[in-house]
């Protein structure tokens, strides 16, 4: 009997201490010498799942190569099924040949599951994606199977990928969301102006003005700064995501405002929504690894401490803002071309020397922080889309955009575009279709063969940024519907309003 119960004993001992150790990643295992293959992806996710009760993996859709896309979900009280918590959804590696967002991502999750970390989900359930490409990621390209930048398809969602995320995100509706992702400093332009951007991290937020001014605000003035301050005293150097430059060469404002993102793409449904960018490494792969992952791991754990600090505040800010669009009243505008202008302040951007390699700070003239309007339309009551346009249809259905048929009404006024010719308009360096249109009033002669979308919905902004004929963020700018424009023809979508 004494020696079944020192059996017993002893086995609970072993149990206790294959507990207390630390999980380490694949990356760290292998002293960060390479980034974690999707297999060392997949054993270190599924021993994660097996040593925490707070932890549960879903498998929330597969790559173009059948690979699976996992989601860590954290939670203290079953997933989502707590009203009063938090739901923060982080994910990275879109571009393939960013490997640090996945390490730190892995990272993040094994702190996580220790012990002294559980008490962030008293407030947040919390979602990590650490790897939206495994197909690219394996081969350390940008791109995924299909040669599509899934950064630049969260508007039209034709990749498995993005369907996914947006599926996941949608069964949720997460409060708080950061897209990760690295930059590169090393480029011949930099080069040969002398300096390089040397931030650990960058972190930037919403730039498309039709996003509440109230949810950006919070999110520029109080979350980055705060986020940024928790990675300094972390030991790392951070600064705000301004892409653009060098200085006098090119100008630099704070990223897009196209919605075909991840952080746009979920942040014009009034979410609270960030990109992260670590600095690469000199050869895209395994360059400087370890801390490029540690530094990526600590951003990430700052958005956790500024989402469990002021959880109650961001819910209730991101709750007014979603409301705001489900009200068929809301606004009477929505901007559907925009443009990136200087408001007279100077950018202080710190930069490395090339040639004494020490850091300095240099003064930025040509810096356009603010994004104005250049184009509003009216907000409609919904749109009307032909049911014979399939590639319409498949679109409402991946966005999960809610529609039916359209049941005429002598109450409501219809509005029909006209392109009358295509000329075209420069879009942050780019230069994009900007078709002249007309419009007139008609009356149609068969209701039955359109499909009626509501703007009163979370997606609303985001339909009339897609649908507007003359949006420079629109459906219209992809390959796939440039068949929608046609010069002397009438623009198939109509308005629908009260008369």
């Amino acid at each position: 009997m004494k020696r079944i119960i020192l059996a017993l004993l002893l086995a609970l001992s072993v149990c206790s201490v294959l507990q207390a150790q630390e999980l380490k990643t694949p990356s760290q295992a292998n002293g960060f010498s390479k980034p974690s293959t999707y297999k060392e992806l997949t054993s270190f996710v599924q021993q994660l799942d097996l040593k925490s009760d707070f932890l549960e993996t879903e498998v929330i859709g597969q790559s173009s190569e059948q690979r699976n896309l996992y989601a860590l979900k954290f939670s203290s009280s079953g997933f989502g099924k707590d009203p009063s918590k938090i739901k923060v959804l982080i994910f990275a590696q879109q571009h393939g040949n960013e490997q640090s967002g996945k390490e730190g991502a892995l990272l993040l999750a094994a702190e996580l599951v220790k012990p002294e970390n559980h008490y962030l989900f008293d407030r947040i359930d919390l979602a990590v994606v650490p790897q939206m490409n495994p197909d690219g990621s394996e081969k350390n390209q940008r791109r995924n199977g299909h040669d599509m930048d899934l950064n630049r398809n969260h508007l039209i969602l034709t990749e498995p990928e993005t369907r996914a995320m947006h599926s996941f995100f949608d069964k949720y509706l997460f409060e708080v969301t950061e897209d990760v992702h690295e930059y590169s400093p090393y480029s011949e332009d930099w080069e040969k102006y002398g300096y390089r951007k040397n931030a650990d991290i960058t972190l930037g937020t919403t730039t498309n003005v039709n996003v509440w001014d109230k949810i950006r605000e919070l999110s520029n003035q109080d979350a980055v700064p705060s986020i940024l301050k928790y990675l300094n005293n972390k030991g790392y150097s951070s600064f705000v995501y301004c892409p653009g430059g060098p200085p006098g060469v090119d100008y630099i404002r704070h990223s897009t405002f196209d919605i075909n993102d991840g952080r746009q793409s979920l942040g014009i449904l009034n979410s609270f929504s960030f990109i992260q960018e670590g600095m690469n490494g000199e050869d895209t792969f395994a360059d400087n690894l370890q801390k490029r992952a540690t530094s990526q791991m600590t951003g990430m754990m700052g958005l956790l401490d500024y989402a469990y600090k002021n959880q109650i505040s961001i819910k209730e800010l991101v709750a007014e803002g979603r409301k705001q669009l489900l009200n068929p009243d809301y606004g009477s505008t929505v901007s559907i071309q925009m443009e990136h202008v200087p408001n007279g302040s100077k950018l202080m951007l710190p930069l490395k020397s090339y040639s004494t390699q020490a850091d300095t700070v240099v003064e930025v003239s040509d810096y356009r922080p603010v994004v104005k309007s250049t184009l509003d339309v009216t907000r409609p009551m919904g749109y009307l889309v032909p049911a014979s346009n399939n590639e319409l249809i498949n679109w409402l259905d991946s966005q999960a955009i809610i529609h039916s048929k359209y049941l005429a009404s002598g109450k409501a006024s219809i509005e029909q575009y006209k392109i009358t010719k295509i000329d075209s308009l420069d879009f942050e360096r780019d230069i994009i279709i900007n078709p002249v249109v007309e419009s007139r009033i008609i009356t149609l002669e068969d209701p039955s063969s359109y499909i009626f979308v509501p703007v009163n919905q979370l997606k609303g902004n985001m339909i009339i940024i897609a649908l507007e004929p003359k949006s420079e963020l629109g459906l219209v700018t992809y390959k796939q519907f440039e068949d929608l424009l046609k010069p002397g023809l009438p623009f198939p979508v109509l308005r629908l309003d009260k008369q």
